[in-house]
């Protein structure tokens, strides 16, 4: 049989009702290796045959970071809090933290108090060195308390950020194991936003410090399942 063009064959498609549907839609007006590439163009920029975090699919990313950045590294996230009695409580004896350092700022009314996951046994017995020290640890979280705040009874707490408008969301800690931890936290009072099995996202949970600050909680062993249709 004698090929036919395309100018033959969209006459006789239009009297059977299918030239709009073939003539519209562009993968139709392609030979087979132009709408493979057209396909190719349309697809998401995550698509890239690169890998995911490659500047290729995030535009915007600098692969080499500027000399003058290195020695830069995360230190710290600050919260605002009403009561350091019940934060301190909170982060040491539920979550584990060490109090790396306190800072106090008699003449503007205020401390902080700087905690995380460290050994303070090699913390320097020198206040000063110890606050240099502190400052070189990573991931640390700071708490800020504004003094009064805590027997204020005007005093309506801060935005955790989860409300409209909606900006911070939460800190993460790592656990080793997220059922068991949830257990304790249960045990010891702790408000959840999420279980360990609520929602589509299983094995992740939520809890709130007495501030309301959101945390994540999670282990090494389940994260990887949680999110690998995300990876």
């Amino acid at each position: 049989m004698a090929s036919l063009s395309m100018a033959t064959i969209l006459p006789r498609l239009s009297r059977l009702g299918f030239a709009s549907r073939f003539s519209l839609n562009p993968l139709f007006m392609f030979p087979k290796s132009g709408r493979i590439e057209r396909l190719n163009r349309l697809k998401p920029f995550s698509m890239a045959s690169a890998p995911k975090e490659s500047p290729a699919n995030n535009p915007g990313l600098h692969a080499t970071p500027d000399d003058a950045t290195k020695g830069y590294m995360m230190q710290q996230t600050m919260f605002r809090i009403k009561d350091p009695k019940a934060s301190l409580d909170f982060y040491s004896r539920v979550l584990g933290m060490s109090l790396l350092k306190r800072l106090d700022f008699p003449e503007m009314k205020f401390s902080l108090y700087f905690l995380g996951y460290e050994d303070v046994a090699s913390a320097p017995d020198n206040a000063v060195d110890r606050t240099v020290w502190t400052f070189g640890r990573k991931a640390t979280i700071e708490l800020t308390h504004n003094w009064g705040t805590e027997s204020d009874p005007e005093f309506k707490g801060y935005h955790n950020g989860n409300s409209d408008p909606r900006g911070f969301g939460h800190i993460g800690i790592t656990v080793d194991d997220t059922y068991k931890a949830c257990e304790r936290f249960e045990r010891l009072g702790v408000e959840f936003v999420k279980k360990p099995d609520d929602g589509k996202m299983k094995g992740i949970a939520f809890i709130k410090d007495p501030d309301g600050y959101w945390i994540e909680i999670f282990d090494l062993k389940l994260i990887g399942n949680v999110t690998t249709n995300a990876a």
